[in-house]
Formats: structure tokens, C-alpha cells, sequence
């Protein structure tokens, strides 16, 4: 295993909370009725486009020609998202914080689309404590797509066996190794302290 020099955090659900269906407790009060939203209109799927590049007055066009009933809680997905992202995870932070501070080059690996990404670094300022951040919304590629990651190597000077990625994905894990990178799995903070331990590295 290569000696790690570069490590690339992942954003939504390792650094910050996202939870799409917070908003839509007050909007759509029935359980079932919005899991059936989230389930067939505003899906992940569709969602992910966004993070790819497309436009919000364009996705939400298309959803409702397909169910005109649902027109506001459409346009809701949008006007409430700050709602889905309340809060950061400090301990997943100060893991963060802690190997910048000890010198580290730390960069930033996310699918987010452009507005929104915006909208998280006014609310969460250590998003720029990270040398940079390539943002799948602004370069019209996605994890795990292998090529995102080659453009963050290039865009960043990293050397793919000596970057580590964490994401709480596995999809996007394995596409971070297809790239030659190497990887680990998120699921808290103490995790991955254990898992920066296990190659060297203290945070």
C-alpha cells in the first residue's frame, strides 16, 4: 500500500447531514403518501441529474408535465433545501480540521449540484478550509463515473495511489479504486479516525 499524501473527503452524508425527506414531514404530513413522492417524483434518480449539471427550472419542467398535480411539492424540492441539509457533522469536521491543521492535503470530492454547493459553503464555512473541491454539478461529470476522478487528480496534482477517498457510497468507494485511488468506506467519525489510523495517518 502506498504511503497516503493526498486525502479527499466526500461532502453530503460525511461532512453534512442531507436528508431530502425533512422538509416534506410539513409539506406532504401523510408517511405514506410522501414516500410515494420521493419514491416516484422527486426520486434520487432525477435528483442526481441536477448534481450532473442539469438545470432546476429544467427538471422540475419535466416532472410536472408528468404529474401537474404535484406542481408545488415539486418546486418545493428546490425552495426547501436548506431544509435537507440542517447541520453539519462536527465530529466528521474536527476529523477533517485536525489532519489540515497537522498539514495534510486535504481536497474536497462531492456530487452537488452548482447553486446548491454555493448555497452550503455560505452556511458552512470549513468547506474552504480544504485546499479546493471538485463539484459535480460545475464539471458535468459524477460519481462513480471513473473520469471524475481523474479530473480531480489532474485538476489537483494528486497521485492516485497515494490519494485516499472517503465517501459514504460504496458505489462511489469502488469507483474512487477503479481510478487507482485508494479508498474507505464512511460511517462515522470514529470509524474513519480508525480507519486514517490503519495507514498511518492521525486525525
Amino acid at each position: 500500500m502506498s504511503e497516503i499524501r493526498h486525502i479527499v473527503f466526500d461532502v453530503g452524508r460525511v461532512l453534512i447531514h442531507y436528508d431530502p425527506e425533512l422538509p416534506y414531514r410539513q409539506l406532504i404530513p401523510d408517511a405514506a403518501r410522501r414516500r410515494w413522492f420521493l419514491d416516484h417524483v422527486c426520486t434520487g434518480a432525477w435528483n442526481v441529474e441536477q448534481d450532473r449539471g442539469r438545470d432546476w427550472a429544467e427538471a422540475e419542467a419535466l416532472l410536472i408535465a408528468r404529474h401537474p398535480d404535484e406542481a408545488d411539492n415539486i418546486r418545493a424540492f428546490r425552495r426547501h433545501w436548506h431544509e435537507m441539509v440542517p447541520h453539519a457533522y462536527a465530529d466528521s469536521v474536527a476529523v477533517m480540521a485536525a489532519l489540515i491543521d497537522a498539514g495534510h492535503d486535504v481536497t474536497l470530492l462531492t456530487n452537488f449540484a452548482r447553486d446548491t454547493f454555493a448555497e452550503a459553503r455560505q452556511r458552512f464555512a470549513f468547506l474552504d478550509a480544504a485546499r479546493g473541491a471538485t463539484v459535480s454539478g460545475e464539471v458535468g461529470l459524477i460519481k462513480p463515473q471513473r473520469q471524475i476522478y481523474v479530473r480531480h487528480a489532474e485538476a489537483f496534482g494528486l497521485q492516485p495511489a497515494a490519494t485516499l477517498f472517503i465517501d459514504d457510497s460504496p458505489a462511489n468507494v469502488e469507483g474512487a479504486r477503479g481510478a487507482g485511488w485508494q479508498a474507505v468506506l464512511f460511517e462515522d467519525a470514529g470509524g474513519l479516525r480508525r480507519s486514517l489510523s490503519a495507514v498511518g495517518i492521525a486525525a
